[in-house]
């Protein structure tokens, strides 16, 4: 099922570019894509910018290229490239040809890539310049490698095509009947669509096999539950996000910042797009927002444009959803997405709620309200367990309130970890009678009353005590409701075989030693307030977090862990 066809048979096939090809016929001269140019004190750069239509053929060209190679269906090809225009037409004619992009963080260090690269065994390397000479240097890749391009000026590269290149070889393919356009290779529903690595915050990297079906799913749930329409504009600072703008008919900015470090990103940058584009959504880190938010409120700037906000990686705290939403023109507000690089969207939440109910519940230790099932996604809660559960049976269900793992089935969950059995064989479960895989998220939680899903911290982080278990999140919510404090951290130190709970704290602004001493006394006073909360009797102060590279916003409890042993010996 990997023949091209023509637009006469477009409808029947199963290929997540056919979005891109529908916008361009419907809105061929709307923008699809803008890169502002940069500006400076004494000039300002020209924009960069592609219509639906010059994006769709730009990337038939492309696609005509790879298929001009001889680059069949299903082959795997790693990605190293900037955001910006060639990003977009890239990806999208990888799609197109049915090639399955290798998407990992560049931000996650040389040895983790080098570590994805070897896990995921690509035949094609396309990247910057940069990239490739890593490549060569470091050896990614040596042994499944056969054909490398590179995202450079010109048609020639030493020993490597150029993706100019490639677009003048697809241009001749179609011009000579060799391809035929639209450039779209029928795929089946459980063919691969693209590899995603984990962000590796809680362990290795792995690799989350997409399939197209499961990309479709994905656009339509984000159009419905967030009621996107044709023709608004996103500013989008999460790379593998802004691809789905196109697909929604969405006019993608492509921010002036380093999509690696949101939470040293420059305001002012972000700003200026928001004006001169008149932005109708934002996707952003919890870190982005926390970084924004208090600079604008400063400056006093508004953004009546925006819809919705959409922000997502980690929890939110209340008090940056309740500056932020100050920010906004009712009725916009601020959505969380709760979900993974395996599951997403699972469910969501907006900031209204979340301000005028949810957060005291947070404040007293309930954890933190990730809002209610997307529509055809089945959220179950499961006894807490380490070890493979190879079979669903009903007899793992907890009972209703109770913080279990929290487990879901649906059409945006994934099945399997690229080459990673023993991975897969930890985070799925099959469910025969159902004909499906239910995914353990590494999640605990809960199922309240009204059928709201309460995130409670991972698995692997739970502090686990002679008589009881301590959740992260749970115990977490008491101590940041304190104003001086940015966010805490839940560890367990062994200390003479004996496990202790340790908050690490960090705080809004740097303390004093003797503002450390309020700051501690009133801490210790919060946790008497609170039966999860309790037993905590040793505070350590953090100047900043160890946070993962994707969103700069999931702490590192690991690594705090360690440093906190080391201080308490």
């Amino acid at each position: 099922m990997n023949s091209l066809i023509g637009g006469s048979s477009l409808r029947q096939t199963v290929n997540i570019a056919s979005h891109l090809h529908t916008m361009a016929a419907r809105f061929p001269d709307a923008i699809a894509v803008v890169v502002p140019g940069s500006r400076t004190v004494f000039r300002v750069g020209r924009d960069r910018r592609l219509t639906f239509q010059q994006l769709d053929q730009d990337s038939d060209r492309l696609a005509a290229g790879l298929i001009a190679l001889g680059i069949e269906p299903q082959t795997r090809a790693a990605v190293m490239v900037r955001p910006g225009l060639d990003f977009f037409s890239l990806s999208f004619a990888l799609f197109k040809a049915g090639v399955v992009p290798v998407l990992i963080d560049p931000g996650m260090g040389l040895r983790s890539l080098g570590g994805c690269l070897d896990q995921a065994q690509p035949e094609v390397f396309i990247g910057i310049r940069r990239a490739v000479w890593a490549r060569r240097l470091l050896g990614w890749g040596r042994k499944s490698i056969r054909r490398v391009i590179v995202v450079a000026p010109g048609r020639s590269w030493p020993r490597s095509s150029t993706l100019n290149g490639l677009r003048h070889l697809g241009q001749l393919a179609l011009a000579r009947g060799q391809v035929t356009s639209p450039v779209l290779r029928a795929m089946g529903p459980d063919d691969t669509a693209a590899i995603l690595f984990t962000s590796g915050s809680t362990g290795p990297p792995k690799g989350a096999v997409y399939t197209h079906s499961i990309f479709e799913a994905q656009v339509e749930a984000f159009r419905r539950l967030y009621q996107i329409e044709s023709g608004e504009v996103d500013l989008c600072t999460f790379p593998l996000f802004a691809l789905f703008a196109p697909a929604l008919g969405m006019t993608s900015i492509v921010p002036d910042m380093d999509p690696t470090r949101p939470a040293r990103v420059d305001p002012d940058r972000i700003f200026q797009a928001m004006d001169r584009f008149q932005a109708t959504n934002l996707f952003g880190s919890p870190a982005l927002l926390r970084r924004i938010a208090p600079a604008a409120a400063r400056m006093g700037r508004r953004f009546p444009s925006l819809k919705r906000v959409v922000t997502a990686g980690a929890p939110v705290s209340p008090g940056i959803l309740d500056r932020f939403a100050g920010l906004l023109d009712p009725p916009s507000q601020i959505f969380t997405p709760y979900g993974a690089t395996e599951a997403l969207p699972i469910s969501s939440i907006g900031s209204r709620e979340i301000l005028s109910e949810t957060r005291f519940e947070t404040e007293r230790g309930a954890g933190v309200c990730v809002g209610r099932p997307v529509p055809g996604i089945d959220v179950r809660i499961i006894v807490i367990r380490d070890d493979a559960i190879p079979l669903w049976s009903n007899e793992l269900l907890v009972a209703d309130g109770d913080v279990g793992e929290i487990v879901v089935a649906g059409p945006v969950v994934t099945r399997e970890y690229f080459r990673r059995p023993e991975a897969t064989a930890l985070a799925k479960i099959a469910d025969p009678s159902h004909d499906r895989i239910l995914h353990r998220m590494g999640d605990l939680g809960y199922l309240d009353a009204q059928g709201r899903l309460w995130f409670c911290g991972r698995k692997s982080h739970r502090v686990i005590l002679e008589d009881r278990t301590l959740f992260t999140i749970c115990v977490e919510g008491v101590f940041n409701s304190h104003p001086a404090i940015a966010r805490t951290a839940l560890v367990g130190v062994t200390r003479q075989n004996r496990t202790i709970p340790v908050l690490c704290v960090e705080t809004n602004q740097p303390a004093s030693r003797g503002s450390r001493r309020t700051i501690r006394r009133e801490l210790l006073e919060l946790a008497s307030t609170s039966e999860s909360t309790q037993l905590i009797t040793t505070i350590l102060f953090h100047p900043s977090f160890p946070v993962d590279v994707r969103h700069n916003s999931k702490i590192y409890r690991e690594k705090l862990a360690v440093w906190a042993a080391g201080k308490l010996r």
